[in-house]
């Protein structure tokens, strides 16, 4: 008898793990918190790689469905000075191997893949624990509660399953978002959107950058990074949008007015995002019956890399327990022997690039590193 598979987490990544598993017949619960699909909105672009989401919705049966997803030209990227200048702008030719896809939209895409059922809304974890012989208890918010011989932690970065397997704790990497959107930008705001592009800007000083893709329907999103310490955001009321946003303006004045503008000019309010991170060698010892995926094992800085570490992960693990249907803990060591060095290699490289994006030379540094990067995939 097979393995009944219960998952902690509605993300890119317990979606994979759960759709690989239906395609080679194996049940799986995924057990979420929000109350439904729509409950909040699932953020901005993803750029999915050719060396690691491509080839986990292709274990997914779901190329030809990504494909339909992928928002021609967004590949194209420049850098920008703080007086507007632009100093690098890489055109989209249609032979990158990361095109972009709104993450709504391919969240999407693995939901509707998925038996009626798989999904459990509204089942917030309270707690987990071990009852012997390779089986857990998850209790929910509601008091229910599952009992499960294979418990797969896929709930991000403040997971409730980590516990079972870690002591790590995410800690503040030194440095927090400010997102903003603008709609109908290229109308409302043709200044902010010119200096855009058609793709992504990165406009980045020591310790602080300006940041914004555009996405599909004309809207511009906006991250602002600022390297603070948390105690300097908490001084910032960002229940008063205005000031909020004028205090934030404020660390960049005397820059160029096309890129203050993607701050001052937004049409939402500006939302907080601290950013944290596990170890970058964070590994546990094998725990019978038990592992983790995704922001879950190995949450770094953002860099590229999550959404698509998460669904790489899953659909290695989802192949390794088809691989394997009579010896789970089999193949959980295989998954986790090969997931621990593949993480700890993409935060590391992830590191790097903060610092080149951020380093008292930025954002000359930062080119460096791109087009040395850039030169490197060529010879490849």
């Amino acid at each position: 008898m097979r393995t009944p598979v219960t998952i902690i987490g509605a993300g890119l990544g317990g979606l994979t793990l759960a759709r690989v598993l239906h395609v080679h017949g194996i049940p799986a619960t995924v057990y979420e918190a929000e109350p439904s699909p729509t409950a909040r909105t699932q953020g901005g672009m993803l750029d999915i790689h050719d060396d690691n989401g491509q080839p986990a919705l292709q274990a997914a049966g779901l190329i030809d469905e990504f494909r339909g997803l992928i928002l021609e030209g967004r590949q194209q990227y420049r850098v920008l000075d703080r007086d507007g200048t632009v100093l690098l702008d890489v055109a989209d030719d249609g032979t990158g191997g990361r095109p972009e896809v709104q993450r709504g939209e391919l969240r999407r895409v693995l939901l509707d893949s998925l038996p009626a059922g798989t999904v459990r809304w509204g089942h917030k974890v309270s707690g987990v624990r071990a009852l012997g012989d390779a089986r857990h208890e998850v209790t929910f918010a509601d008091g229910s509660t599952v009992v499960t011989s294979l418990l797969v932690g896929a709930d991000g970065a403040w997971s409730r399953v980590r516990p079972l397997l870690s002591d790590a704790t995410p800690e503040y990497v030194g440095a927090s978002f400010v997102e903003t959107y603008l709609f109908d930008a290229d109308t409302r705001h043709p200044a902010g959107a010119r200096a855009v592009g058609g793709g992504s800007l990165f406009a980045p000083a020591p310790g602080k950058a300006i940041q914004a893709h555009r996405e599909s329907g004309g809207v511009l999103h906006t991250y602002v990074s600022l390297f603070k310490p948390q105690d300097w955001f908490a001084g910032i009321d960002f229940t008063d949008p205005a000031s909020a946003t004028a205090r934030i303006a404020q660390e960049f004045d005397g820059w160029a007015p096309q890129l203050t503008a993607l701050i001052t000019d937004a049409d939402t309010a500006p939302v907080l995002r601290p950013l944290n991170a596990l170890p970058i060698e964070h590994r546990w010892d094998r725990v019978p019956g038990v592992t983790l995926l995704g922001d879950a094992a190995h949450l770094s800085a953002p860099n590229g890399e999550g959404a698509n570490l998460a669904m790489y992960d899953g659909a290695e693990l989802g192949k390794a327990i088809a691989a394997h249907p009579d010896d789970v803990e089999a193949a959980l060591t295989g998954y986790e022997q090969a997931m621990f060095p593949r993480s700890a290699t993409a935060a590391a490289e992830g590191a790097l690039f903060y610092e080149a994006a951020f380093v008292d030379n930025a954002p000359h540094s930062l080119i460096n590193m791109l087009t040395g990067h850039e030169q490197g995939q060529q010879g490849q």
